[in-house]
């Protein structure tokens, strides 16, 4: 008996330490780029400090530096820690060619920075400045950050499109970049999602990639960003097909005309509940990599009894996808195509309530969950709740 019961254990021991099966997952080719913008200053620089930056999930940085020198040490000091800087400082405009020569064979060399928010009577000299640098320096990018729609008056054009396009026909830059901080008290800017649809379609049109912002620091008309208006601007960006993730700001500025508070990391160098709910963000961000990173926009579209201005109404859905309906104030539907994979993207819109997403699909349809691992879609009901600002994401494969 004794023998049995011997054999049983060991059988039974057997069964269960038989490794489980892997679990799908979504494959990536690299992590979605996360900047700092005004990240550590220069007077911060030390090996903890680029450190704590890498541990909040952020892997490149911008940062003004007073001259070479500094930059120089921070160059060092975030190559120890794994982060990418864009160079910044005087000498990248007053000696440029020597400077560039200086930094372009640093491993932690990610590009060099123009200026920010330039208008179009700009637009000529940035041409000449980084074209010289690219004499020099071709494998690293040149970048600046263009302005918002709601900077009509400083654009020098007539309509927003025609400052992008102008922008992208006048300055030889390998990828864009623009602001737009759309949660303002309680509500969403009118014309946030015209900003994304105008910018995304310029940068498809020309073939080159765009980085875009989430508000991270409070000023003037701009609350402390919960987690779900940083989930709303990350995944509406992703969405309409940004290539990367940029933080205004990381480091409370001061000093300047704005009451800026409730950075990730204060003026006095501590976290704030900020810096948490960024680490969070940007956890997703990356598991979500495979789906966002070198995808190429099929379609974006909005459902909801109003639409926001410039934006096309939902009318049709991808073939594996039989119904989709929302209830609450709308979603975004983004349709993206990365190698064989075809993905359902829905955003939605409200920072404040969650929203009903009831979706029929065909048995090869997937859920993407947050952690990048893949599901079929018929495991879960059918009607779901999408939480405030959150998305829901499906993976079908396609020749």
């Amino acid at each position: 008996m004794k023998n049995i019961h011997l054999l049983l254990l060991l059988c039974w021991t057997s069964l269960y330490m038989q490794p489980a099966a892997a679990q799908e997952r979504i494959s990536a080719s690299g992590d979605i780029p996360i900047l700092a913008w005004y990240g550590i200053p220069a007077g911060q620089t030390s090996l903890a400090r680029y450190e704590e930056l890498k541990a909040s999930g952020i892997t490149y940085q911008f940062t003004n530096f007073p001259d070479a020198e500094a930059m120089a040490k921070a160059l060092d000091i975030a190559r120890k820690a794994g982060i990418k800087m864009i160079v910044a400082c005087p000498e990248l405009k007053t000696d440029t060619r020597n400077t560039v020569r200086r930094f372009m064979h640093h491993p932690a060399v990610a590009g060099y920075f123009l200026r920010d928010e330039p208008g179009k009577k700009d637009f000529p000299d940035l041409a000449e400045w980084a074209k010289k640098i690219q004499s020099v320096d071709k494998a690293h990018f040149c970048y600046l950050n263009l302005l918002p729609t709601y900077g009509a008056g400083a654009l020098g054009t007539s309509t927003y499109r025609e400052y992008v396009h102008t922008f992208i026909k006048t300055v030889p830059l390998q990828l864009l970049s623009f602001d737009h901080y759309p949660v303002v008290g309680d509500s969403l800017r009118w014309d946030w999602y015209d900003n994304l649809e105008v910018f995304s379609d310029e940068a498809r049109k020309a073939g080159k990639p765009f980085w875009a912002f989430a508000l991270t620091v409070s000023h003037g008309p701009y609350p402390i960003p919960t987690v779900a208006e940083l989930k709303l601007q990350v995944f509406s960006d992703l969405a309409y097909g940004a290539q990367g993730i940029q933080y205004f700001t990381y480091w409370t500025p001061t000093g300047t005309q704005w009451d800026f508070h409730h950075g990730p990391i204060t003026p006095e160098g501590k976290r704030s509940e900020i810096y948490d709910r960024i680490r969070t963000m940007n956890k997703e961000i990356k598991s979500l990599s495979g789906v966002f990173l070198g995808a190429k926009v099929v379609s974006v579209s909005h459902t909801g009894d109003s639409i926001p201005y410039g934006t096309k109404r939902l009318t049709t859905l991808p073939a594996p996808i039989k119904t989709l309906e929302t209830k609450g104030k709308g979603a975004v539907v983004s349709v993206l195509k990365n190698g064989q994979n075809t993905f359902l993207v829905v955003v939605n819109r409200d920072f404040r309530q969650p929203m009903e997403l009831t979706i029929h699909c065909d048995g090869g349809v997937k859920k993407v969950l947050k952690d990048g691992s893949l599901v079929p879609a018929n495991a879960y009901l059918p009607t779901l709740e999408v939480d405030p600002g959150d998305m829901a994401v499906y993976q079908w494969t396609t020749p």
